[in-house]
């Protein structure tokens, strides 16, 4: 019986198959990441227009931290199930906890360098600095950070036996 990742695949044209299959755990991160981002937005927007109206920072990194949360687990039993170490879990959230800052970053500068906030700026105004900044900007730059940082540091190549039917994880 054929795996959800192979089932996926047959739907793919022939031509392409080959460079996902190649850069499978590329594409495997960037859907858990594309996952976790639309997480993190629902989560930031739900707490900025609410409970947290004055404080999009705090409400970024609350988001942020639970997608990372989420992320661990979705990259461990998914993206890099057959690479890892003992000590992963640790070295995951040191990495995950620089990325939530590299992340949150774009916002600080928008909104407290640039001062791109009310009342120098139209609500409206805000909002778009914020969400390009913090969820666009922010999001990118800790996306190739947490890429580099994991498959240097959290997830090594060939420290874990492959699953079954799994082809041997390529050697660093």
């Amino acid at each position: 019986m054929p795996s959800p990742t192979q089932r996926a695949l047959a739907r793919v044209p022939d031509r392409l198959r080959p460079l996902l299959v190649q850069h499978r755990k590329l594409v495997k991160f960037l859907m858990v990441g594309g996952f976790c981002f639309l997480l993190t937005m629902a989560v930031n927007f739900g707490l900025k227009l609410t409970v947290l109206q004055a404080k999009p920072v705090v409400s970024l990194t609350i988001a942020t931290t639970l997608a990372t949360v989420v992320s661990y687990v979705l990259n461990r039993q998914w993206s890099f199930r057959t690479n890892g170490r003992q000590r992963e879990a640790i070295l995951f959230f040191v990495v995950s906890a620089l990325a939530v800052l590299v992340n949150d970053a774009p916002l600080i500068v928008s909104r407290y360098v640039f001062d791109l906030r009310e009342p120098d700026v139209s609500h409206l105004g805000q909002e778009v600095a914020d969400f390009l900044s913090g969820m666009i900007v922010g999001t990118l730059l800790a996306m190739v950070f947490r890429y580099w940082a994991m498959k240097r540091w959290v997830f090594v190549a060939g420290t874990r036996p492959a699953p079954a039917g799994e082809p041997e994880p390529e050697r660093v």
